[in-house]
This record gives structure tokens, sequence and C-alpha cells, in this order.
């Protein structure tokens, strides 16, 4: 038996880190991710006051409350994107939509960063697919396709 053959001792550390690659394998990770983290500066900016020496710059506007509104419906889409894989076209077109109301109602955006990472975490999870599984050895191969086109099949043929 030589030492590739042997099976490996594997910690609680290697264990983790592999369950959680396969969780984060079959549900859009990184279009939840983005979406979740899009919420926070939505959230957090227009409550912010700035202090430049004695100057106090308070960046809170008439539409506060919206921008809390939408920061908190953007972290939720996040998670429903991570825990609700059936409802990721839903969840990707929402956060794109809110992307779009919170140019307007929270500072162009917090300033444009929760504004990109929402636009990019909604368009991520709607692209994304679940993958298909392997195949068993023992199973037939697909039908090969049949092509319509008429330069591949010589279509000058009358048939």
């Amino acid at each position: 038996m030589s030492v590739d053959t042997r099976p490996q001792q594997v910690g609680s550390f290697g264990r983790a880190r592999r369950s959680f690659r396969e969780w984060r394998w079959q549900r859009p990770f990184w279009g939840g991710l983005w979406t979740l983290l899009s919420g926070i500066p939505i959230m957090y900016i227009p409550y912010q006051t700035m202090t430049l020496g004695d100057l106090h710059i308070r960046m809170s506007t008439t539409a506060g409350a919206g921008s809390l509104i939408i920061g908190v419906l953007l972290v939720v889409l996040g998670l429903t994107l991570w825990f609700q894989q059936q409802s990721r076209i839903f969840a990707g077109v929402a956060a794109i939509l809110l992307a779009l109301v919170s140019l307007v109602v929270s500072n162009f955006g917090a300033f444009l960063i929760g504004f990109l990472l929402a636009l990019v975490g909604g368009a991520l999870g709607v692209s994304w697919a679940p993958g298909r599984p392997v195949a068993a050895s023992g199973a037939k191969a697909p039908a090969a396709a049949v092509s319509l086109s008429k330069e591949r099949d010589g279509g000058d043929r009358d048939e």
C-alpha cells in the first residue's frame, strides 16, 4: 500500500471546510453574499454624521426610512438567495430593482457602493443554475443532437 492510497486523517477543520464547500456549491452563494453586503452601506450611510474639524455633516435625508427599508430588504433577499434556491430568480430581480430604487432614495445608492453590490449580486442570483448530478458509469450517453442547419447537413438536396 503506497502513501497515496492510504486513507488520510481529516481533522474537524477539514470536515467543516468540506461541508461548507458542498453547501456553497448547492446555492447562488456569491450572489447572496454580494446582495447581503449591499444592504449594509445603503442602511448605514444615510444615517451617518461626518465630522470635518468643527463642521458636522449629516447625511440624513427625508428618505432615511426608505433607505433603511431598502437595506433591510436587500439583506433579506441575500439570505433568501442562500436558503431558498427555488426563488432565486425572484430574489435576484427584486435585488436589481431595489438597487435601481436606491439610486434615487438613499444618496445615490449609498455612494454607488451598495448600488453596484446589489446589481452584481442580483445578476449572479438570476444567472445561477443548479448543477446536474454526475451520471452513473452504467448509464447511457445522451443521444446526439440533430442539426436543423442546411449548411451542416448538406441542405442542397430536395427531399
